[in-house]
């Protein structure tokens, strides 16, 4: 038996119910494995969660900023919620060990599966808090360890995707605009991947690697960031 007070006491909930917490780090493939487990797996939870923290981050947004634009607004609250972000959060929180996996997905631990499985057991955890306690505590878990990471999104302008912000800074600093140029394509149709150069005029500044030439372009995009320090 699993001992979540380690975990209650890191987000500051005791729950009334506690396989409500238990139920939100069950991933379905530990069912696949232990088909008697007493719960059921947590996606009726994340299905939850998702629309308790996009109201929340929305109505805080709304109310905070009013005169900042909705596509603005739109971009923000992508940067709060997206999978990368809440497995950030994920891990901020130790959730990761509370995690009830698959001996196969417990292997898995830097892959980007893990990355989504993070992410939804958050939201999953977040409608857990949301049934067993309400929107007020929901509210405040969202407040404490989403929206705080709002001012750092703001003021390095992670909202802006990695192609947009190397456009923008490399017009901004040379007066240029970056171009992509397909470098290499390899593999069968149904499986290529491409390599994808960065330029700034003659220089290469950066490669990238993606299973489509707009997934190459943005990890080059993600790459020239680092190279150039921005």
């Amino acid at each position: 038996m699993r001992d979540f007070s380690r975990l209650e006491k890191t987000i500051g909930i005791e729950f009334k119910n506690i396989d409500l917490l238990k139920q939100a780090v069950v991933h379905r493939s530990y069912l696949n494995e232990h088909p008697q487990f007493e719960l059921y797996h947590n996606e009726r939870l994340e299905f939850l969660g998702d629309a308790v923290l996009e109201i929340v981050v929305t109505e805080y947004l709304f109310k905070n900023y009013p005169d900042t634009p909705e596509g603005e607004l739109t971009n923000w609250r992508a940067s709060l919620v997206n999978s990368k972000m809440l497995s950030i959060i994920a891990q901020e929180i130790g959730l990761e060990d509370y995690l009830y996996l698959s001996r196969g997905e417990s292997k898995d631990s830097n892959s980007k599966a893990r990355q989504y499985i993070l992410a939804n057991a958050v939201e999953a955890l977040i409608g857990a808090v949301y049934l067993d306690q309400k929107i007020a505590a929901a509210k405040k878990f969202i407040k404490t360890f989403i929206l705080s990471k709002l001012e750092n999104i703001l003021t390095n302008k992670l909202y802006l995707d990695p192609k947009s912000k190397f456009q923008e800074k490399a017009q901004e600093i040379f007066r240029i605009t970056p171009y992509y140029k397909v470098l290499k394509e390899s593999g069968p149709d149904h499986a290529k991947i491409f390599v994808v150069g960065l330029y700034l005029g003659d220089e290469l500044v950066a490669e990238g690697e993606g299973s489509s030439k707009q997934e190459a372009q943005v990890e080059a995009a993600r790459n020239g960031i680092i190279e150039k320090g921005w």
